[in-house]
């Protein structure tokens, strides 16, 4: 059976909840990492929407790349739906990724991109605007304010710069220390 590859960006790189056998900086051209969903689910509610991140079109992305075993492709397939389209603002895609293993290999993943067309997408925001909705995100998986900086850590700890989700978990941070 061929190689089962997942690509993680956001929540999925230190929360997979999935089993994998490796788990390796990858890059996704063609997308980028965004806070452009509003969150009426797991990180928000309809009334009062969080955000969360989404590939977007253009630019290039770095995350992971998680290869699940073969032979739990369809349960790993079947998580991974009931998780990320709970509301279909994302579509499932494959797309070629780049390993950064030292090895440039190019695998097949899935990925889950934002369709735009969605009325959950929330296109670019003013910085301002994003904390505002962060701070009053709270949903069934937990507080948006805990989504964002956990993600921003996991980024800061594989050495990738997002200047977005630093600028906006410092001033989380600001707001509400860790413990508090």
């Amino acid at each position: 059976m061929r190689e089962f590859w997942v690509f993680g960006y956001g929540s999925l790189m230190w929360r997979p909840g999935f089993a994998h056998e490796q788990c390796i900086p990858a890059r996704l051209s063609g997308f980028h990492r965004a806070l452009c969903v509003f969150s009426h689910v797991h990180r928000g509610t309809p009334e009062r929407p969080g955000l969360v991140l989404g590939l977007d079109r253009g630019g290039a992305c770095r995350g992971v790349a998680f290869r699940a075993p073969a032979h739990a492709a369809e349960a790993t397939l079947a998580y991974l739906r009931e998780r990320e389209l709970v509301t279909n603002v994302y579509r499932e895609v494959v797309h070629r990724v780049t390993l950064l293993d030292g090895s440039q290999r190019a695998v097949d993943a899935v990925c889950y991109v934002v369709d735009r067309s969605h009325p959950q997408y929330a296109g670019k925001r003013a910085p301002e605007e994003l904390l505002a909705l962060v701070q009053q995100g709270l949903g069934k998986s937990g507080t948006n304010r805990d989504y964002v900086v956990a993600t921003q850590e996991h980024l800061d700890q594989m050495g990738i710069r997002d200047p977005v989700l630093d600028w906006l978990a410092h001033r989380l941070r600001a707001v509400q220390p860790a413990g508090v």
